[in-house]
C-alpha cells in the first residue's frame, strides 16, 4: 500500500490575501463553501496532527481535494498518480473526480463514489447567553440573502413579528460564491454569535417541494450547539439528521412560521425540551467528531481508492474516466462539459 500525500487545492485566483493561521479565527472566508471545505478542513486536520497540505498549484502525485467550482474552472483530468476528490456542495458533480464528498445524506444514494461528511460547526460559536433565561424576543437568520424566502424581505413580515412582540435580526450577505471581501464581509464575522438569539429561522422556500436537496443541515446543528431552538423549512438535510417536532420545528408556510413562533413564545418548557434534545444530538457534530469523520474517510476510503487507481494501467484509467463522463451526461442530460479528446 502506498502512503500518498494529501493536498487541499486552492488555485491562485481564489487564494485569499491573508489566510487564517488557525481554525479558531472567526475569518470571514469561513462563510463561503469553497473556503469551509478547503481551508477550514485543512486547518482543523493540521490542528489535530493529521498530515496534509494546502497548495495553490496542482501537485504531480497524490490525493487532491478541491471544491467543485475550482475543478470546473480549472478543468483537471487526473493523471495516473492523482486521485481527485471533489467537494460537491450543492453544485454539479465533477465528472472526472474519482470520489465526491457530499454535504447531504440523501446525496449518497445518487451515485457510486459519493461519501457524506457533515459540515464543520461554525468556528468560535458563541452559544445563547444563559442569563437571557426565558426571554423570547429575537428571531435571527444567518445566511446568504438568496437563501431567504421572499416573504421575509417585506415590511409586512416585520409587522407580523411586531404583533407577537418579536424582533427580526437577520445577518445576511449578498456575496458571489467566490467573494468574501465585499463591503458587508464583516457580517460573516457575526455568524458565530448566538448570544442574544432566542430562535433561529431558516427557510429557503415554502411548501414541500424537493428543491434544495443538496443543501447541508448546518443551520440545524449550529442551532443545536448554540442551544437555540430552530424553525426550518421542509428540506431533506434537516429531516435526515433531525426530527421535526422533537429537536426543531418545521414550517411550510408563513402561517406555520408565525404559529410556530407564537407556540415557542408561549411555551418556555417546550423550548427547553427542544434545546436539550438538540444539544444531545449536536455532540455528533462537534469539531472533534468531524475530525474523526475526516480521518476515517481519508485513511480508509481515499487512500484505498488511490492505491486502486494507481494499480491500473493508463488505458484502464482512461476507460474509467470516459465511463464517468458518460454517466455524468446520462444523469444530467448535459450535451457538453469536458471531453477527454481535448486532453489527448
Amino acid at each position: 500500500m502506498r502512503n500518498p500525500k494529501i493536498y487541499f487545492y486552492l488555485p491562485h485566483k481564489f487564494w485569499p490575501e491573508a489566510l487564517p493561521k488557525t481554525p479558531y479565527e472567526n475569518w470571514s472566508g469561513f462563510g463561503l463553501g469553497m473556503y469551509i471545505w478547503t481551508v477550514q478542513t485543512y486547518l482543523w486536520l493540521q490542528e489535530h496532527d493529521f498530515p496534509c497540505h494546502l497548495v495553490n498549484e496542482i501537485p504531480e502525485e497524490g490525493i487532491i481535494l478541491a471544491d467543485h467550482n475550482v475543478l470546473r474552472t480549472t478543468r483537471i483530468i487526473p493523471s495516473s498518480k492523482q486521485l481527485i476528490i471533489c467537494f460537491k456542495e450543492d453544485g454539479l458533480p465533477y465528472p472526472y473526480a474519482q470520489l465526491h464528498v457530499v454535504q447531504n445524506l440523501q446525496d449518497v444514494q445518487i451515485a457510486k463514489g459519493y461519501h457524506y461528511i457533515s459540515h464543520w460547526p461554525h468556528p468560535t460559536l458563541i452559544p445563547r447567553d444563559s442569563s437571557r433565561g426565558e426571554r423570547f424576543e429575537n428571531v435571527a437568520y444567518f445566511g446568504h440573502y438568496n437563501n431567504l424566502v421572499s416573504e421575509f424581505r417585506h415590511s409586512s413580515w416585520l409587522d407580523a413579528l411586531a404583533k407577537l412582540e418579536l424582533k427580526w435580526c437577520p445577518i445576511v450577505n449578498k456575496n458571489h460564491w467566490s467573494k468574501y471581501q465585499a463591503s458587508n464581509a464583516s457580517k460573516f464575522e457575526k455568524w458565530n454569535d448566538y448570544s442574544k438569539v432566542d430562535v433561529v429561522l431558516a427557510i429557503r422556500s415554502f411548501g414541500k417541494s424537493k428543491r434544495f436537496v443538496h443543501k447541508p443541515a448546518t443551520k440545524l446543528y449550529n442551532a443545536w450547539l448554540a442551544k437555540v431552538p430552530a424553525v426550518l423549512g421542509h428540506e431533506s438535510a434537516y429531516y435526515s439528521e433531525g426530527k421535526p417536532g422533537s429537536n426543531y420545528i418545521e414550517a411550510t408556510s408563513l402561517e406555520e412560521v408565525l404559529k410556530a413562533l407564537e407556540l415557542l413564545k408561549d411555551n418556555p418548557k417546550m423550548r427547553e425540551k427542544i434545546v436539550q434534545r438538540g444539544w444531545i444530538l449536536g455532540q455528533s457534530y462537534t469539531v472533534e467528531k468531524t475530525v474523526d469523520k475526516w480521518r476515517l474517510f481519508l485513511e480508509n476510503i481515499a487512500i484505498s481508492a488511490f492505491d486502486k487507481w494507481c494499480s491500473k494501467n493508463r488505458r484502464a484509467q482512461l476507460l474509467d474516466l470516459r465511463s464517468k463522463w458518460i454517466s455524468f451526461k446520462i444523469r444530467r442530460g448535459i450535451s457538453r462539459f469536458i471531453s477527454l479528446d481535448e486532453f489527448a
